[in-house]
């Protein structure tokens, strides 16, 4: 079973600092270079940051949970989301693009999209059941409201197969 974790944090840069916090005085954690930290200004201004995104030839070595947690995020954020997508790199932003073909109809993830409000960052995940309860008993002692549901493996399958898509035409 596939699953959706975020926890959104008051602040732009809490969620920022947490991680921060995770990567330099915590055990090596599996999931920790596939997490998605998104972050809104007190302006609206949406930022994507994860080390997956930063290096687009990554994208192409097995589309792992890290293009998958993106791919679902492009689409919770429309047009924004693909724009954030797109200035960090042409591939990346493909895979932004292509989650326009695909809806999630779950009230989960549409709380924690209306839950990004200005002046808030989250940490996200997507991945396995185990992978994310060691991310939840990771981040829960930083606080944060808790955003999690879990995925149908046929929409993860058509998120993959779009992800995959968008690659070939980067």
């Amino acid at each position: 079973m596939y699953g959706f974790k975020a926890f959104v944090f008051d602040g732009k840069k809490t969620a920022g600092k947490a991680l921060d916090t995770l990567e330099d005085h915590a055990p090596d954690y599996v999931w920790i270079d596939d997490v998605a930290l998104v972050s809104r200004s007190k302006h609206g201004s949406i930022r994507i940051h994860s080390t997956w995104a930063q290096d687009d030839s990554e994208v192409g070595a097995g589309l792992g949970f890290g293009a998958l947690t993106g791919g679902l995020i492009g689409m919770l954020f429309g047009p924004g989301g693909a724009m954030a997508g797109a200035a960090m790199g042409g591939s990346l932003g493909a895979l932004f693009g292509a989650t326009d073909e695909i809806a999630f109809d779950d009230p989960a993830l549409d709380d924690f999209a209306d839950s990004l409000t200005n002046d808030t960052s989250a940490l996200i995940l997507v991945g396995e059941e185990a992978t994310l309860a060691d991310f939840a008993s990771a981040v829960e002692p930083f606080g944060g409201k808790v955003i999690d549901t879990g995925l149908d493996e046929k929409d993860v399958k058509a998120l993959n197969k779009a992800l995959k898509k968008a690659e070939k035409g980067a």
